[in-house]
């Protein structure tokens, strides 16, 4: 099987985004790598907020330009862009030699991956197919999209696939649990 999946950012602008994409990095298990310059600063409460303290939690580097993320780091990279002539669905993450990782790379929110860096692997970019009037979606959902088909794909390694905090029974439980709190 696939090594690791990650999620590279490419200069993020918007603190928001960056914040929900760490979210959904814990809830995934994915690594995040950061790559600078960032639209704002890190230890900013309201970035801080904007993760809902997932920072805690999450694995994430971070490099001062593409050239160093690339010298540091190998394995699959995928690109989405606007340009990219296939869906996201389409491709073969399970293709991905073993132990080899998978890096999922989504641009800034003004203008994306730069060309330069699009030209190099056009085998490997894809975009989310939508309404042809329509310019692209939010960085955050774009990549969640991504993510949770790559992970759909691996048969989403290590991911809890029940109610673990509240109980795999919780629902089936529910009205029993709330009866026995309601007698006095």
């Amino acid at each position: 099987m696939a090594g690791r999946v990650n999620v590279v950012l490419f200069e993020p602008e918007i603190p928001q985004n960056t914040g929900n994409i760490m979210r959904t990095c814990v809830a995934t298990g994915c690594r995040l790598h950061l790559i600078g310059p960032l639209g704002f600063d890190i230890n900013n409460k309201k970035f801080k907020r904007a993760t809902t303290n997932h920072i805690t939690w999450a694995d994430y580097d971070y490099y001062e330009s593409f050239e160093e993320f690339e010298s540091k780091n190998k394995g699959c990279f995928f690109f989405m862009t606007r340009y990219g002539k296939k869906p996201h669905s389409s491709i073969d993450f399970t293709g991905v030699p073993d132990d080899t990782d998978i890096y999922l790379i989504f641009g800034k929110e003004s203008t994306g991956v730069p060309y330069d860096i699009l030209k190099a692997h056009l085998d490997n970019c894809f975009r989310i197919p939508m309404h042809k009037d329509c310019r692209s979606l939010n960085l955050s959902n774009a990549a969640a999209i991504a993510i949770y088909e790559c992970m759909r794909q691996l048969d989403y390694p290590d991911l809890s696939l029940t109610e673990v905090q509240k109980g795999e029974d919780f629902l089936e439980s529910y009205d029993e649990a709330l009866k026995a709190s309601l007698k006095p």
